[in-house]
């Protein structure tokens, strides 16, 4: 017979956090990061990075695309893709973000 394995409670403090690191990121991972009792939550880690990580990558991107009027669009669509991520984390859910997540993954974070 199978042992369950042990999942620890996801708690709507963790989904809040969670919901704050997509919405904005960079700046709430990184408070995430000073707060030692939320940077080891297993739920929180696992979204954490992702979002830290996506939101350097959008900043970067949208900073190079400024200069041009396709920087709007971009922003706008960074910014819808950020509330859907965060509206997924605040169910509960964890989620695969593309090479980001394999990043953060292969870092040990």
């Amino acid at each position: 017979m199978e042992q369950p394995s042990f999942q620890p409670e996801i708690t709507s403090d963790d989904k809040l956090w969670a919901l704050l690191a997509y919405i904005f990121t960079p700046l709430i991972p990184i408070v995430i990061l000073l707060m030692p009792d939320k940077k080891e939550r297993p739920f929180l880690k696992a979204h954490n990075m992702q979002a830290l990580i996506l939101g350097v990558i959008e900043w970067v991107i949208n900073f190079a695309l400024s200069f041009v009027v396709v920087g709007c669009v971009t922003s706008v669509i960074t910014i819808i893709v950020n509330i859907y991520l965060g509206v997924k984390a605040n169910k509960g859910e964890t989620f695969e973000i593309p090479v980001i997540t394999n990043f953060v993954k292969n870092q040990g974070w």
